[in-house]
């Protein structure tokens, strides 16, 4: 039987990339989505085109009910979840700096990050426990490093589920759960298309290693390897995905 691996948030966009990406490694891959069902059933053919495995669930993973009946519904199909990667955006941040911010704007980024986590997490870490395995891959962001241009409901929100992740692996890493947080740097989706062109995106290749800017496959790549069961004793940790750009400009604090 093949792992079974959930990806919150992967009916478009970085989502996609990375079940497409545990679909090629031999994985049974549900790809979750809130709105979008068309999107998550082409995502599936995809999979499913190149010899993988896959199925779509619909759920808000804001909604805790929902949430229930997503996990239900896959551990009576499948009967295991090996890797949840928790991945949906389930609040778009407000760019702006604290002076033009509502108090309304800040709270629903961040508790809408952190809801996505809290109540999957929260579900699947029982039934992971009872296998005695699991892998749970937060997507995180460089931006909980960097502060200014705007960042402060985003970074905030990242750095609270970094150390969200923190806190669940301490409580589940001698159950044989694994928990680590990958964080991107900038990454040309369909979101950020329009941002990363020009000037900004120009300059975003000239301080990478790579000389471009970050696809999906590069972050759906690095999730991957951190949901590795070779990856356990990395449990707890950050693995950032940046193109070099933390050390060609000088680190988080620059």
């Amino acid at each position: 039987m093949p792992p079974t691996t959930l990806v919150t948030g992967a009916a478009r966009g970085l989502g996609a990339a990375i079940a497409r990406q545990f679909g090629t490694r031999g994985h049974h891959v549900i790809v979750n989505y809130r709105t979008g069902a068309a999107d998550a059933a082409d995502i599936v053919r995809d999979i499913e085109a190149t010899g993988g495995s896959a199925s779509s669930a619909r759920a808000d993973v804001t909604d805790p009910l929902a949430v229930d009946q997503m996990v239900t519904g896959i551990l009576a199909t499948h009967g295991r979840i090996d890797t949840v990667v928790v991945n949906a955006n389930t609040a778009p941040p407000p760019f702006a700096a604290l002076a033009d911010l509502s108090w309304t704007a800040f709270a629903s980024k961040v508790t809408g990050e952190l809801a996505g986590a809290f109540h999957l997490t929260k579900r699947v870490l029982e039934p992971m426990r009872a296998q005695g395995a699991g892998r749970i891959v937060y997507i995180g962001s460089t931006a909980a490093d960097y502060v200014g241009e705007g960042r402060l409901a985003h970074g905030t929100a990242k750095s609270a589920l970094a150390t969200f992740a923190r806190h669940v692996a301490a409580e589940s890493a001698r159950d044989g759960v694994s928990v680590l947080v990958v964080a991107p740097g900038a990454v040309r989706t369909p979101a950020t298309a329009e941002v990363l062109t020009g000037e900004r995106g120009a300059v975003i290749a000239r301080e990478s290693v790579l000389g471009r800017v970050l696809e999906p496959d590069d972050v759906a790549a690095a999730v991957a390897l951190a949901a590795d069961p070779a990856l356990r004793a990395a449990t707890g940790t950050t693995l950032r995905i940046d193109g070099g750009w933390s050390v060609l400009v000088g680190g988080p604090s620059s």
